[in-house]
């Protein structure tokens, strides 16, 4: 059903990472990576892939890199398969809508977790010790409520098929330094802030969101993916009412059926039912038309 993409595919380019979810190659100057149509829940790649996914993301990205350029820069150089180098453009009918040529950023190790709602993880372990990744929180919050202000939470960068790991802000700045751990904070409560006002005005909530950095000549700028329904958790705002799970727009369906599955969170995940896969699909599609009209 998905426009699944295998290494064959581009057997003239030179894949260098294979991600959950993105293939990076190295075209000499610059980097083309490539957003499948596989998916990943609870750090494990799911075998079934949700069908258009990889194009929602890349044009979601597309969209909030744009936007975000008053605040950091970024990696994108190009998303017109017309000016990828000459041995990409043969591959022109798989990599349009889905592919970005990039600049060779240095990723930096920590994602940024932005989060503007209690919920996931952060929920769990609230009820558990009261506290969000060290920060503590009122007591009598309940599921899915928003927070009276965002919370940033990093986690360490794993590698495909282990579990990234929630650090404290301390320990970033152990990791980078304390003045670039502060601008990561900065630049990620910016972005969550910008983003989440204007997508509230489209009719959906971002609740929480992961950002990824990189150095390029010393300089700090804007990786990956950007506040799309994969790194983030997108609600419908007119359904919304804590107290539980909301209903959304990204992957929360998946996790949700494989929660119930039995399924022990390790791989090999169980594969997904089509009802599951197509409804997953349809969200995915809903987010983007809401949030840039496409």
């Amino acid at each position: 059903m998905s426009n699944t993409i295998r290494e064959t595919d581009f057997k003239e380019l030179k894949l260098i990472r294979k991600g959950k979810v993105r293939d990076i190659y190295d075209t000499g100057d610059a980097f083309l990576m490539v957003t499948t149509d596989r998916l990943s829940a609870f750090d494990v790649v799911l075998p079934d892939g949700i069908y258009g996914k990889g194009r929602v993301l890349t044009q979601i990205s597309l969209f909030w890199f744009k936007m975000m350029e008053d605040i950091v820069d970024n990696h994108i150089i190009s998303a017109d398969v017309r000016d990828f180098p000459k041995e990409c453009q043969k591959y022109g009918d798989i990599l349009e809508g889905r592919s970005m040529l990039v600049k060779k950023a240095e990723p930096l190790p920590v994602e940024c977790i932005v989060r503007g709602y209690i919920s996931g993880s952060g929920w769990k372990s609230y009820k558990k010790e009261g506290h969000v990744c060290g920060i503590s929180l009122p007591s009598g919050l309940k599921e899915s409520d928003r927070l009276s202000e965002p919370l940033y939470t990093p986690s360490t960068k794993a590698e495909v098929g282990d579990h990234d790991i929630n650090v404290d802000f301390e320990e970033t700045i152990k990791i980078l330094g304390k003045d670039r751990a502060e601008k990561l904070k900065d630049l990620s409560l910016q972005i969550y802030k910008k983003g989440a006002e204007f997508a509230l005005k489209k009719g959906i909530i971002i609740a929480d969101t992961k950002f990824e950095f990189g150095l390029l000549n010393g300089k700090i700028i804007l990786i990956d993916e950007v506040l799309t329904p994969d790194s983030s958790r997108f609600w419908q705002k007119d359904l919304y009412s804590p107290g539980g799970s909301q209903q959304s727009f990204d992957k929360q369906f998946v996790r949700d059926w494989l929660e119930s599955s039995g399924w022990d969170k390790n791989p090999p995940a169980p594969e997904l039912p089509k009802y599951v896969i197509e409804k997953t699909s349809a969200k995915y599609f809903e987010a983007l038309n809401l949030i840039t009209g496409a």
